[in-house]
């Protein structure tokens, strides 16, 4: 993507944390809406047990985390690299995808057991200014591996495409679901 397109992408989103669309409810005691996250995204220090396992294998496990909070979708958890079991990772050659804040992704299978699967990890390796806090961390799809944090079990953010973690501690709507296409 050039840097014509990049600037396209970073302003066609309608909302930008400064209110919520008709319908999103008002996040109650110990909660927060997604709708007040800002545009651009924003890292913020999470220091949560978070746990990754597949095939009961601890692939990763932290309390040094760091979430980057976007509008309108769960929080993506991004975990440092000392803190997930690298032999479980598999890097995927060919295989990127293009973030208009954070830059492109490399991506990794996670193995362990007698099981892969692929895509289930990401890391920006050279993301763009702003994003260096997360640089080298990894990111882990929750439709595909066992994502905890505290003890809870994350659920996946709808669409298969984004690697955003929906706890009970976070209200939507959520982008990726029927309809939001156009957020």
């Amino acid at each position: 993507m050039n840097e014509a397109d990049t600037e396209y992408a970073r302003k066609a989103w309608r909302h930008r944390g400064q209110g919520r669309p008709a319908g999103a409810p008002e996040p109650g005691a110990g909660q927060e809406s997604v709708w007040d996250y800002p545009r651009p995204p924003v890292i913020v220090d999470d220091t949560r047990l978070v746990q990754v396992r597949f095939n009961d294998t601890l692939i990763a496990e932290t309390r040094a985390a760091r979430r980057v909070l976007e509008t309108a979708s769960p929080p993506t958890f991004y975990l440092p690299p000392e803190s997930v079991n690298s032999d479980c990772l598999r890097p995927e050659s060919g295989v990127s995808s293009f973030c208009e804040w954070k830059g492109t992704a490399s991506y990794f299978s996670v193995c362990a057991g007698k099981g892969c699967v692929k895509h289930a990890a990401w890391s920006y390796c050279e993301p763009f200014a702003g994003f260096s806090g997360i640089r080298g961390y990894l990111a882990f799809y929750p439709d595909r591996l066992e994502c905890y944090v505290d003890g809870e079990r994350v659920r996946a953010q709808a669409g298969g495409f984004y690697g955003g973690w929906v706890t009970g501690k976070i209200v939507g709507p959520f982008k990726g679901e029927p309809g939001t296409l156009n957020w």
